[in-house]
């Protein structure tokens, strides 16, 4: 299955971006090639209230044409749809076109104004919910992925056609090759030459900054781990025999590994935010928040991934709410969270649930804030 998430700077240049016929489209897709035609309608679809849109603006028609002109000749790429996710995003403007393939279900809407609304490719990069699985046994190995949406999805990884040979040991210089029992402490370093050849081919695939967990027979497992270089393998693996489990069964387990891991780390970071807020050096206000972000002072920002507010913020971080999207308004808690990123902060969408104070936001702060900004 495709995805396209984008680095910081290419996410930033997308939000930064500034012309009056700026176009962001969503429509839902799917993997499934047999849904392609009904993804390609959803597409179009959006493209002529996109059209309908520019019509009312005040965009010279060569321009508003040459935008229409190049979202349907997206619709007609084929190299594009020969591979799909869950959601397309599509950002359009005169001299430039970008799509994304994510794999978050998006509802299906059409935007113009003089920006993009970068948002839905925001907050698909800072709330991944996304592991890969990679189960290990003596019969090989397979890869998968799951995401905050997404099934199991098998994932290719190039492995040698004899790679059961790296189990083997050699007792007569290469002319003859004995397997040892299997289980045994003897054949340590046949283990770890099959895991290392595995773990290779996986960290090509995987992102390093994805996590990884390990479902791997009992003999394996500590293999894997002792050549392990991928910094995110989690700790917790899945204690089952990998050939022993269906897809469900193993979708089912690798969740609650990844939920067990997001809920430490995540009940870690509230209990710094409470030291660091007796120090002046934390928030859950939005209206300090806002005003943190403005003058790069925000070290980390969480945000609920489904808080939606829109409105302005100036240069200073003060807060302009409107009550309804509109040409000149933005999503404030995206906007906040892009001036972090562009002051060297990191970002991550989150559940209101795993938030303090019940607040949209959370910031721990570089510096604390001069009373007069706040």
């Amino acid at each position: 299955m495709a995805s396209d998430l984008p680095d910081t700077a290419t996410l930033l240049d997308l939000i930064d971006a500034r012309h009056p016929a700026s176009v962001t489209i969503v429509a839902p897709s799917s993997p499934i090639p047999s849904d392609r035609r009904l993804a390609q309608l959803q597409l179009r679809e959006g493209i002529d209230e996109a059209a309908r849109q520019l019509a009312d603006t005040d965009v010279p028609a060569e321009e508003r044409d040459g935008v229409i002109a190049s979202l349907r000749a997206l619709v007609d790429d084929e190299e594009f749809w020969q591979s799909q996710s869950r959601s397309i995003v599509v950002f359009a403007a005169p001299g430039r076109i970008a799509a994304f393939r994510l794999p978050s279900r998006l509802d299906a809407r059409a935007a113009v104004g003089d920006r993009f609304d970068a948002g839905p490719l925001l907050r698909a990069v800072t709330f991944p919910r996304r592991a890969f699985i990679v189960r290990l046994s003596r019969d090989g190995a397979r890869l998968s992925e799951i995401g905050p949406d997404q099934g199991l999805t098998e994932r290719a990884i190039e492995l040698p056609d004899d790679l059961w040979a790296a189990l083997e040991h050699t007792t007569t210089d290469g002319q003859r090759d004995m397997p040892r029992p299997q289980g045994t402490t003897g054949d340590r370093i046949e283990r770890e030459k099959f895991s290392r050849i595995v773990q290779d081919a996986v960290v090509r695939v995987v992102p390093a900054d994805v996590p990884l967990i390990l479902a791997a027979s009992q003999d394996l497992e500590p293999a894997y781990r002792a050549v392990n270089t991928h910094r995110v393998l989690l700790e917790r693996g899945i204690h089952a025999h990998p050939d022993s489990l269906s897809d469900a069964d193993l979708e089912r387990a690798a969740r609650e590994v990844l939920d067990a891991h997001e809920h430490g780390e995540l009940a870690a970071w509230r209990e710094r935010f409470g030291s660091l807020r007796a120090q002046g050096l934390a928030t859950s206000s939005v209206r300090e928040t806002a005003v943190a972000a403005s003058t790069a002072a925000v070290e980390e920002l969480l945000f609920d991934v489904g808080f939606e507010q829109e409105g302005v913020i100036d240069d200073t971080g003060h807060i302009t709410r409107a009550p309804d999207a509109g040409p000149g308004t933005y999503a404030v808690l995206d906007e906040i969270a892009a001036r972090v990123l562009r002051s060297g902060g990191r970002v991550r969408a989150v559940r209101s649930t795993d938030l303090p104070d019940g607040a949209p936001v959370a910031a721990v702060l570089r510096f604390p804030l001069p009373t007069d900004l706040v």
